[in-house]
């Protein structure tokens, strides 16, 4: 079930099991009342809608509906869990949602992280969109530029200004991150980030499956100190444990990086993370208030729950 699958089930569940209006599941969608009414056709079409909903869809969209009422969230979009690369697939989910939401001149905050960098690489918006990108770390244009992301697709996809923090992700020393962070041309950029209209974030799990750990900015003794330390994922390379707190690590006096805190008060914070390995990470950092919206797969949602 792909991700215009998902806006069809929510609109034909809001509908028909919810009896919003379409206008109110326009609003609640942010989406126009004319593709609620397509959507509406097109489940009935497709046999979504009979007389109720199909009872997958219904058991399904009960469990989003825990989650999102328990954790306050905005809107949980599950795509089917696959066989190959699960970052690649929640990623074009995230960049799909972010199409169906986006505006122009809208500013987007981006994160460090393999699944965020994809995501922004399969965004497709109109060339005449004035996209604005603001990194939320150092250490993302040195990413960037090893996976040929969003360098490629600003040059002919559309037209989006980068701004990017013009620093590592982790500095030699305390003294050395600091020094960093006062730099005005580093700080003007973290600034910009508060006037974002949307900000994507990967969520890492404390394993040698983090993209923190795959690019050697931690090493195996750091894992097991941080898991030691009750760490069960990170967001922005801040490890939090499985209640949302941030564990103590030395790593974080040494990153150039927005203070994973500062997230709770930036609007449309899309949380995107796929992977059974993934599901500890993404509770805590439910249960610590840092995303607004998830992106995620069948099979991690179905882990999130049993564990939830």
């Amino acid at each position: 079930m792909g991700y215009q699958d998902n806006i069809m089930i929510k609109v034909a569940w809001y509908y028909y099991m919810e009896n919003m209006k379409q206008q109110q599941i326009a609003e609640q969608l942010q989406i126009s009342r004319m593709k609620v009414v397509k959507l509406l056709e097109k489940a009935r079409a497709q046999n979504i809608v009979q007389f109720k909903i199909r009872i997958d869809c219904a058991d399904r969209m009960a469990s989003e509906k825990k989650l999102l009422e328990k954790y306050n969230l905005k809107d949980i979009y599950v795509v089917p869990t696959t066989p190959n690369n699960i970052n690649d697939t929640v990623s074009k989910a995230a960049a799909q949602y972010i199409e169906e939401h986006i505006s122009d001149n809208s500013i987007i905050n981006v994160g460090y992280g393999d699944t965020v960098s994809r995501t922004v690489n399969h965004l497709n918006v109109p060339p005449d969109s004035d996209i604005s990108i603001v990194s939320l770390s150092g250490g993302v244009s040195c990413y960037i530029t090893t996976h040929g992301k969003i360098q490629s697709m600003h040059s002919s996809r559309f037209h989006s200004k980068l701004f990017i923090v013009p620093a590592p992700l982790i500095a030699s020393s305390k003294e050395s991150a600091q020094s960093i962070l006062e730099e005005p041309s580093v700080n003007e950029i973290l600034n910009m980030t508060r006037l974002a209209d949307m900000t994507v974030i990967g969520i890492g799990s404390v394993s040698e499956k983090a993209t923190i750990f795959i690019d050697g900015k931690i090493n195996h003794n750091d894992l097991t100190l941080l898991r030691m330390q009750g760490a069960v994922g990170d967001i922005l390379s801040q490890f939090y444990d499985s209640n949302g707190s941030l564990v103590e690590a030395s790593i974080h006096s040494r990153l150039v990086s927005t203070h994973i805190d500062a997230l709770k008060d930036m609007k449309n914070v899309i949380g995107v993370a796929g992977g059974k390995n993934k599901a500890s990470a993404i509770l805590g950092a439910l249960k610590g208030g840092y995303i607004d919206v998830l992106i995620t797969d069948e099979d991690t949602l179905n882990a999130i729950l049993d564990i939830e």
